[in-house]
């Protein structure tokens, strides 16, 4: 389950992201913020005598105060009426009434609309709640924009044939990106841009949501930019992929995103390496590998 502090981070950047600076906190947050603390520690070394501190940004503050004290944090609210904290929260019996609980708050997500540089049209995700493999994307395009599901139009045709070498069909994972709205430009009609850190940070809080909801086995990270919003990573895919790294303690591996399979200099070898990635996240969930696909895209000889 995600740390309730990194919940509560998350959102502090998307708001400093979108230029707020100051939030408020009530008893009960600050309460369970020094708890959590208090289990992650054990007793307190003596206080040195207190030196004068440079002034840093709220969330650094707030940051500190969640894993080095266990004392209210140096003040952090200065507005006469300043807006609450508020995190996507899924709420229903089963998994599919929790995700679409968070689809219903994204479809308003005040952090996203207020940034003014992402479309109106929200596009969730798509599968099986009850799904072992997670599989994260960037953000919705026009065609995703259009029918409002993740990975459709050419990229998703490629997923779709990635997932049935795998043994899979759409219906048995889910699906889901990064940023819930298109990345708007100006005079756009097909073209799509890469979402900047602020439009990532703001809707950061529903894959937070969405995976402490579905609890998959393992996650795929589709190209760079997911890696980055998902897990913090900088560079090239070759230098992510390969090796499984770690999302709210689930295994995740990163892989190039289906669309870049599309584009002409996308070798044979690099085809190879995605299906690679893919053959760990099958060893990963327990299925089978057979000789045949064992040997996609390996050299004829």
């Amino acid at each position: 389950m995600p740390h309730p502090v990194d919940v509560v981070l998350d959102f502090l950047r998307a708001e400093e992201a979108r230029g707020v600076t100051h939030v408020s906190l009530d008893d009960e947050a600050r309460a369970v913020l020094r708890a959590v603390y208090q289990q992650s520690k054990g007793p307190r070394p003596a206080k040195p005598p207190s030196q004068p501190t440079a002034a840093v940004p709220a969330v650094d503050r707030l940051a500190a105060f969640a894993v080095e004290a266990d004392e209210p944090p140096p003040p952090v609210v200065a507005d006469a009426d300043p807006a609450p904290v508020s995190m996507p929260v899924p709420t229903g019996a089963t998994k599919a009434e929790q995700i679409a609980s968070l689809a219903a708050q994204a479809e308003h997500w005040p952090p996203a609309f207020a940034l003014g540089s992402l479309r109106k049209t929200m596009v969730f995700s798509t599968g099986n709640p009850e799904a072992r493999l997670m599989l994260v994307g960037e953000a919705p395009g026009m065609h995703e924009e259009r029918q409002r599901e993740p990975f459709v139009g050419a990229a998703g045709e490629q997923l779709d044939k990635i997932l049935k070498a795998m043994g899979l069909g759409r219906p048995e994972v889910y699906i889901s990106n990064i940023v819930k709205f298109r990345p708007a430009m100006p005079n756009q009609t097909s073209n799509n841009r890469k979402p900047t850190i602020e439009e990532m940070a703001a809707c950061l809080p529903f894959i937070r949501a969405e995976v402490e909801v579905v609890r998959p086995t393992c996650i795929v990270a589709l190209g760079g930019t997911a890696a980055e919003g998902l897990l913090g990573l900088t560079g090239s895919v070759a230098s992510m992929r390969g090796k499984w790294h770690d999302y709210a303690g689930i295994p995740t591996r990163v892989t190039y995103h289906p669309a870049y399979l599309l584009h002409g200099n996308a070798s044979h070898a690099e085809k190879r390496k995605l299906w690679e990635d893919m053959l760990e996240v099958m060893a990963q969930l327990g299925m089978p590998i057979s000789d045949k696909q064992q040997g996609f895209f390996l050299p004829k000889g």
